[in-house]
């Protein structure tokens, strides 16, 4: 998140724009994807691939259905450091010419000629299928793969994919925007052991001396960031009528208990939302270098084990991701640019499910939380940097560089706003359900949401149009407005911070151990995070003292865990870095890992431990984590 936008120069953004769109070739519809699917489109993908566990690759076929849409001669794919051995027309058997031009931070355009013509049985020379034979390198960034002593089992490698913003182009030749939506079919080898777990249904399992083979589809259009792959070896358990979780051994019984009420939220998503169309959704609980809490895969969700609570505490990320089968998956934003489309609705749909669950004045008080990781997110970046805009400009900005809580946190709040300036949940839900109906299987921008918005509210647009469109969409910085969200559940975290920063250490401590177990997980979550933004910093004393009565080391929570090893930082306690930096690479996930090493950074006599740290364990970070560590560490300046 270190990586900033001039704005302020003209003359600089023109010079941007020029380069990236005419230098580059870049799609006038997404700044972060060479492809030009107004001229000719994927509509369907067929992978045929073997896991090479061995070579660190995913080598085979693709077949690609391709439509023309307008006056041209080629398709443009995006690639990005593919070995490519081979196009061919798919009907006529024979090779087809094509391109690809050097590399730039976005890979590679990879341009194929149309053949003159195709399909003349039907008369219909619009539509192409082409063959291409390639493998993926070893570092591939949509690909993960572990050795056996990374895994929970020990035993043996594993897998796994994550494709958002813009990996799938190193995973396979594809158009890798969110703008193209496509159907897609897989048949992948993988050794006998080994469960191989897709985003789509399992059609069947076959099996030669040394392979089994699986074969799936996905009848549902899906853009490319939401294929996945995992293969490793794992077991499964029903935990309700659609939803069964997949996990190493080791994590099996602890995962099914932490998300048996996934029936539960999806049920409760549909009654918000709509029918969930996706068929299943399964769970894959994947190693800890997972760089993300969740990632909505259809009909496969991926989760970190860092949510393994005990309590199920943390199985919010499950309602968040549940959600996204509707906003994101179903109704997708165009291109990262209008990244809050998917993940605003989605933290607004997550708390409205939380609310049914655990009550209004819960929901309300996860959004207050949502708000302090908005502050902060936004002091990093830099409360002018258009970063933090709801619709930033990336063009030239990587989307892994933009990534921060702004779309998810800023969204929600807006969405929350407008819900009660236009009336209320009972209006404004069933605003939300026709719009995912009108807008299923589509990908959209913000005007389009917006145009639908006043359509619908036809008798408000009084209203709407008393909202500051371009505060909110925008401008950078905190948003115009905060929403009086009910405060009850947080007055006893605040009141409990304040007697702790207040309490004159010369004196008898006022604490008990009961403090804190009289609280709720969110409630002692927000009690750190309030001393953690507070200005004021605890002495080691005070610090000390609090472990001593609180035990907050034992605590196994990782959401507790991180805050507590924040709250130490500030306060210079050099005994409990190794905690953090062990913390830090023990697990992947961004949200833990980048503003550990971030603080230790800024804590100048422990800046060269925290680097030392990074370069020893970067190799076992998935690349993003890897990126935007170095990018916080100041390594790839």
């Amino acid at each position: 998140m270190e990586i900033y936008l001039v704005t302020s120069s003209i003359f600089v953004c023109c010079l941007i724009h020029i380069y990236m769109y005419y230098n580059m070739a870049l799609s006038p519809a997404d700044p972060n994807s060479f492809a030009r699917p107004d001229l000719a489109v994927i509509t369907h993908i067929h992978l045929e691939l073997n896991v090479d566990f061995n070579r660190k690759v995913l080598l085979g076929k693709v077949i690609l259905d391709i439509e023309k849409k307008g006056a041209t001669n080629e398709v443009i794919l995006d690639n990005r450091g593919l070995s490519i051995l081979s196009v061919i027309n798919t009907d006529s058997g024979s090779p087809l010419n094509y391109k690809i031009e050097d590399g730039t931070e976005y890979g590679s355009k990879f341009t194929i000629e149309l053949p003159e013509r195709i399909d003349s049985t039907n008369g219909n020379n619009t539509r192409y299928k082409f063959e291409i034979h390639y493998e993926t390198t070893s570092d591939a960034t949509a690909l993960q793969w572990l050795t056996p002593e990374q895994t929970a089992g020990g035993k043996h490698p594993y897998l796994f994919s994550q494709c958002q913003a813009i990996h799938a182009r190193s995973m396979l030749p594809c158009q890798d925007t969110p703008s193209v939506k496509f159907t897609y079919s897989a048949k992948i080898s993988a050794p006998q052991e080994m469960t191989v777990l897709m985003s789509a249904l399992l059609d069947k399992v076959s099996h030669t001396e040394t392979t089994k083979i699986y074969e799936f589809h996905q009848p549902i259009p899906v853009p490319s960031y939401l294929i996945a792959i995992a293969a490793g070896v794992l077991v499964s358990k029903k935990i309700g009528p659609r939803s069964t979780v997949w996990a190493e051994q080791e994590y099996l019984d602890r995962s099914a208990y932490e998300f048996a009420e996934t029936e539960t939220m999806l049920q409760i998503a549909e009654d918000i939302c709509g029918p969930y169309v996706w068929g299943v959704y399964d769970l894959l609980v994947l190693p800890p270098s997972f760089p993300f809490g969740g990632m909505e895969n259809p009909c496969l969700t991926f989760v970190t084990p860092t949510l393994l609570a005990g309590d199920r505490s943390l199985a919010n990320v499950v309602a968040h991701e549940i959600s996204h089968s509707w906003t994101g998956n179903l109704v997708t934003n165009a291109n990262f640019e209008h990244f809050w489309l998917n993940e605003g609705f989605t933290m607004f749909v997550e708390r409205k499910i939380n609310g049914r669950m655990f009550g209004e004045s819960y929901r309300e008080f996860s959004a207050l939380n949502g708000l302090k990781s908005l502050e902060e997110s936004i002091e990093t970046l830099g409360k002018s940097n258009q970063l933090t805009n709801l619709i930033p400009n990336l063009i030239g900005i990587d989307p892994d560089d933009s990534f921060s809580v702004v779309p998810y946190e800023k969204g929600h709040t807006f969405l929350f706003y407008l819900e009660q300036l236009l009336g209320g949940s009972e209006v404004f839900e069933p605003f939300l359900r026709s719009y995912l109906n009108t807008f299923k299987y589509k990908s959209i921008v913000t005007a389009d949401w917006k145009e639908y918005l006043y359509k619908y509210f036809s008798n408000k647009t009084e209203l709407l149009d008393s909202v500051d469109w371009n505060a909110w969409l925008y401008t950078p910085g905190m948003p115009p407005i905060i929403p009086n969200y009910d405060k009850s559940l947080a007055i006893v975290c605040t009141e409990l911070a304040q007697k702790w920063i207040s309490w004159d250490e010369n004196t008898t401590s006022p604490f008990n151990k009961t403090d804190l177990q009289n609280l709720t997980t969110l409630q002692k979550i927000t009690f750190l995070a309030e001393l953690r933004a507070s200005s004021t910093t605890l002495s080691l004393k005070k610090l000390k003292t609090m472990q001593d009565i609180y035990d907050l080391d034992s605590i196994k929570n990782s959401e507790i865990r991180f805050l507590w090893l924040r709250l130490c930082i500030k306060s210079r306690w050099a005994l409990k870095v190794q905690d953090a930096l062990d913390f830090a690479t023990e697990q992947g996930r961004m949200k833990f890992v980048r503003p550990i090493f971030r603080d230790l950074y800024n804590w100048e006599e422990m800046r060269q431990i925290a680097v030392d740290t990074y370069l020893k364990k970067k190799n076992k970070m998935m690349y993003v984590t890897a990126h935007m560590v170095a990018k916080d560490l100041h390594l790839n300046n």
